[in-house]
Order: C-alpha cells, then structure tokens, then sequence
C-alpha cells in the first residue's frame, strides 16, 4: 500500500485530527456532499460501527497500523494502489456486514418464543410492549 493513500485515509478516518465544526467537500464536477451527519457518518461508512468505535480509542500510531492493514484489504487485486470501484466495494461490504449483524441482535428481541419466527402478535409486543 502506498503511505500517501494510507495518510489520507487515515485522515478521513480522524487518526490525525478529527473535523471540529461541519464541512462540506465537493470534487470539481461533482455533484456537492454536504456532510449534514458529520465526520463520524463517513468514519462509520468506511470501518463500520463497531470497528470506528474501537479505532476512535487508538493512538495515532496503532491507528495507522491498522489503516494500512485495512488498505491492504480494500485493494482487491494486490497493485499496491486502491481504486474509486475497489473503495465502493469495500465500503458496501462494511455495510451490508454491519445490517446482517444488526439484523441478528434484533431478531433475538422480536423472536419471543425463539421458533426463528417473528409471528405478528411477536412484532407487536417488541415493538409496542407496553402501549399495548
């Protein structure tokens, strides 16, 4: 992986500073991305929940340690550079990763008999519990 990729991801992941007040970005040509949800929606996007809460406890140096590791990781076919479609690809993994597990912490609240089946009467329990 090449350091200057690794730096500037490492910057958007707030290793080296975190944004302090809203920024919008835009690339020439593009279309405007406003940053409404702020810096931790994209850190979020690019490592998932749980890894940005763990890497927001990392000292810059284990931060880019395991920056490089990922970057390793994103670039799919080992030429030492990622790509717009091979950053793409990784950040739908991390995503679809995160809703599968979130899928699966909800299940075991809405599934009160545990027959791996969530029956109306079910749903509307978990989710209205008490109103009811």
């Amino acid at each position: 992986w090449r350091p200057a990729l690794a730096l500037a991801l490492l910057m958007l992941l707030g290793g080296l500073a975190k944004p302090t007040a809203r920024q919008e970005r835009a690339r020439p040509g593009a279309t405007q991305h406003e940053d409404r949800q702020g810096f931790q929606y994209d850190h979020e996007a690019f490592l998932g929940k749980d890894e940005a809460r763990s890497f927001d406890q990392l000292s810059p140096e284990e931060s880019r340690e395991r920056l490089g590791k990922i970057v390793d990781r994103i670039d799919d076919n080992k030429d030492g550079y990622v790509t717009t479609e091979e950053l793409k690809n990784w950040i739908k993994r991390v995503q679809k990763r995160y809703i599968y597990e979130n899928v699966a912490k909800v299940w075991k609240d809405y599934d009160l008999n545990k027959d791996n089946k969530i029956a109306w009467e079910e749903y509307k329990q978990a989710t209205y519990g008490y109103y009811l």
